[in-house]
């Protein structure tokens, strides 16, 4: 299965999902970047006072099963926002990507957190 494939099918589950349930009249943009704000939040306090290598093993610790679910839910949100707006993800990070590579380039970028603004022309 192609990512593009595998990705429109999951949301067609969404979809399906919210009209069985009557929460498309709940799914609009603004909501959803409410829901998307609100895991996002549940997602770092998951790593809210841990070092940065007790973050790295947050997978392998009892922890684990929760930072799943987290990031699931904000992928799940992340696509149906994309879906309720007409939002080709796929496409949009292919771009995303691209414009990362014209603004990075690795002469400069290179072991260099500085942003791409800052960058000496």
């Amino acid at each position: 299965m192609s990512k593009q494939s595998a990705l429109i099918e999951l949301r067609d589950k969404l979809r399906q999902f919210a009209k069985e349930r009557d929460w498309e009249q709940f799914h609009n943009p603004k909501n959803l970047v409410m829901a998307l704000s609100g895991e996002m939040g549940e997602l770092c306090e998951l790593f809210q006072w841990l070092t940065p290598e007790e973050s790295i093993e947050l997978p392998k610790s009892a922890k684990g099963e929760r930072l799943e679910e987290e990031l699931a839910d904000l992928f799940l949100y992340l696509i149906r926002l994309a879906d309720v707006l007409d939002i080709d993800l796929i496409k949009a990070s292919e771009a995303k990507m691209e414009k990362n590579a014209r603004n990075y380039p690795i002469e400069q970028a290179y072991g260099n957190r500085t942003k791409y603004t800052e960058f000496k022309k």
